[in-house]
């Protein structure tokens, strides 16, 4: 996936935690430019903090911007995907042309269903690193696996051959 700057780019949850927590959180912005992010995240990120995860605070960075689907009744019509992955997709169905940040799978599949095109957090890795932002990946997805971050080993070992490592 080609990304570019004038792209409306709608983020979920995971891919913001997990490059906080990396301390990579601004290669979204170096590959994206601005972001948008559902207030489902914003709640999402706040429970997290509640419990004391840590979790970026999105109000420090000017090039997050958060918004609210126009559909907000039909969150409550789509029972398994989190609020945050729902309403990630609400606003890509609202904004055409745009792409989504996502790496859930099943909410993956709603969005290619829906013609959205869509990255996770190992697609901004490999971009990251053609991009000449990041020396390797492999150290990196080893560190999310310690986090608690779900790759399966025969997609962290893709991941790998893609990046030429």
């Amino acid at each position: 996936m080609k990304l570019n700057s004038s792209e409306l780019v709608i983020c979920n949850t995971t891919p913001l935690l997990y490059l906080h927590q990396m301390d990579l959180l601004s290669i979204i912005k170096k590959i994206c430019g601005q972001i948008i992010v559902p207030k489902a995240v914003i709640e999402e990120l706040k429970t997290g903090g509640d419990q004391g995860v840590d979790v970026p605070d999105l109000s420090l960075y000017d090039w997050i911007e958060v918004k609210e689907p126009l559909a907000t009744s039909a969150v409550s019509l789509i029972q398994d995907l989190g609020r945050g992955e729902t309403e990630v997709l609400l606003l890509a169905l609202e904004s055409p042309g745009s792409f989504v940040i996502l790496d859930d799978n099943l909410a993956r599949v709603y969005a290619e269903l829906n013609s959205i095109p869509v990255i996770g957090t190992c697609g901004l890795l490999l971009k990251a690193k053609s991009d000449g932002l990041l020396p390797q990946v492999s150290p990196i997805l080893d560190k999310l696996e310690k986090k608690g971050f779900f790759i399966s080993p025969e997609f962290k070992q893709l991941v790998i051959r893609m990046a030429h490592e």
